[in-house]
């Protein structure tokens, strides 16, 4: 078990330097214990305990981190000590705080930032977000003395992950291979509106044996600055180049989309070959906010009704009903008939970014009135648009760029939290499935 122990008068923490008088030291010295130890991989749970208290003892816990961006992400809860003065997240309830019940990795998925609207997003996977427990004193809303304290590593390349920036004709990507030598089930991995090249999801992934190429497809390194022109001959080249890699094994690939991300893999997924699986998190069956091109084939984006959008209650812009229904106008929806594809959509029930319940349920329809295989549709209540890798906090709320306002995203904490990490088992386990591992 890793122990760290920390009584210090005073000690500098993440938030900022924190003065507290010379105390007289207990004789028995509180212990914080992760295990693992010092580091583990973002998707790993981690068994947090505490000993050496005194029976019964209130404390509190926090746990914080700093982002990239220099934003302060915070979480804390408070507990009891039992008879024996020790404390277990696993079977000890939170009794408040940021979170309340038996929830061993709350002070992880419940943390909110400093700043408001601001969403919690790993930019340089080969460094870890480094998080600070600490135990404190009492039940105080402040925290009382510290008693304990806790540096872990949360990692986002396994040990032995290779990353291989790819840079092949027009394509930007970044490709992510297991230790060994392969070959392995090969997966694309496609994030939303915003740009540029997200590689954590893709990074992750590739510790559970497949390679996984993080593609970007605008506003990145010499790709098109705006995203109203989306040409399916650009992810082509991407499937190329991934399903002709010595280290993917064949004979087809599989996707994995959230949000626009999703709208665009199902648009490859009807359009191009070599596609065996697409897993779609909360994806538009219709083209939004571009116009998306394949040869002599043209998709119009759909309608955005700017007299549908509302005011949430939390003066938010809410714009759920802000698209018009791509049965209204056919012209907007992607050909998903057409695909051959394994489909499995994980759908967050609360998401307000647009209708990913409707969309899935019409995909699933399409597909079978033409004769294709019913697709796996999971629905989770309370979940929002942005369902991560387990444990990222939730995001309920931000800038939509499209919009160019704040907006809500949707879901309540807990079942999101519960959400994630459901979806991220049942991903690994539809790919292994339909990919199989490695040859």
């Amino acid at each position: 078990m890793g122990v760290q122990r920390v009584v210090p008068p005073a000690t500098t923490t993440l938030a900022g330097p924190v003065h507290r008088p010379l105390l007289f030291q207990p004789e028995m010295e509180a212990m914080l214990s992760l295990e693992p130890a010092d580091r583990s991989c973002w998707d790993e749970p981690l068994s947090i305990s505490v000993r050496g208290l005194a029976p019964e003892q209130p404390v509190t816990l926090r746990a914080v981190l700093r982002d990239e961006k220099g934003a302060l992400f915070s979480a804390h809860a408070r507990y009891r000590a039992d008879a024996h003065g020790e404390l277990d997240l696993a079977r000890a309830p939170a009794l408040g705080g940021s979170f309340a019940g038996l929830e061993p990795m709350g002070l992880l998925w419940a943390m909110e930032p400093d700043r408001p609207f601001w969403r919690l997003v790993k930019r340089d996977v080969q460094t870890p977000f480094v998080v600070e427990l600490e135990v404190l004193e009492g039940h105080e809303p402040e925290g009382g003395r510290q008693l304990a304290k806790a540096v872990h590593e949360r990692h986002f390349m396994a040990p032995g992950v290779r990353r291989v920036p790819v840079r092949e004709g027009r394509v930007r990507a970044t490709l992510f291979l297991p230790p060994e030598p392969g070959p392995y089930p090969g997966i694309i991995d496609l994030f939303g509106v915003g740009g540029g090249l997200l590689e954590y999801r893709a990074s992750l992934l590739a510790g559970k044996g497949f390679a996984v190429m993080a593609l970007a497809y605008y506003n990145y390194d010499g790709l098109p600055k705006s995203m109203e022109a989306m040409h399916m001959e650009y992810f082509e080249e991407a499937v190329n180049y991934l399903r002709s890699h010595p280290e993917v094994k064949g004979p087809g690939i599989g996707l994995l989309g959230i949000s626009k991300g999703g709208e665009l893999g199902l648009a490859m997924a009807s359009f191009l070959e070599g596609i065996t699986a697409a897993v779609v998190i909360n994806g538009s069956v219709a083209a939004v906010g571009n116009t998306i091109y394949y040869k002599d084939e043209t998709i119009l984006p759909v309608t955005i009704l700017r007299d549908r959008v509302k005011m949430s209650k939390d003066g938010l812009l809410d714009v759920v009903d802000a698209l018009q229904s791509p049965l209204v106008e056919e012209k907007s929806f992607i050909p998903v008939e057409r695909s051959d594809a394994t489909f499995l959509f994980l759908v967050g029930q609360d998401d307000h970014n647009w209708k990913s319940e409707f969309y899935a349920s019409e995909i699933s329809k399409r597909l079978q009135a033409h004769g294709k295989e019913k697709p796996q549709v999971i629905c989770y209540p309370e979940a929002g648009h942005y369902i991560e890798p387990p444990y990222f906090p939730l995001c309920k709320a931000g800038l939509h760029l499209l919009v160019g306002a704040n907006i809500t995203f949707g879901g309540e904490p807990k079942p999101h939290a519960m959400a994630q990490l459901d979806a991220w088992q049942q991903l690994q386990t539809f790919f292994h499935k339909q990919l199989g591992s490695k040859s």
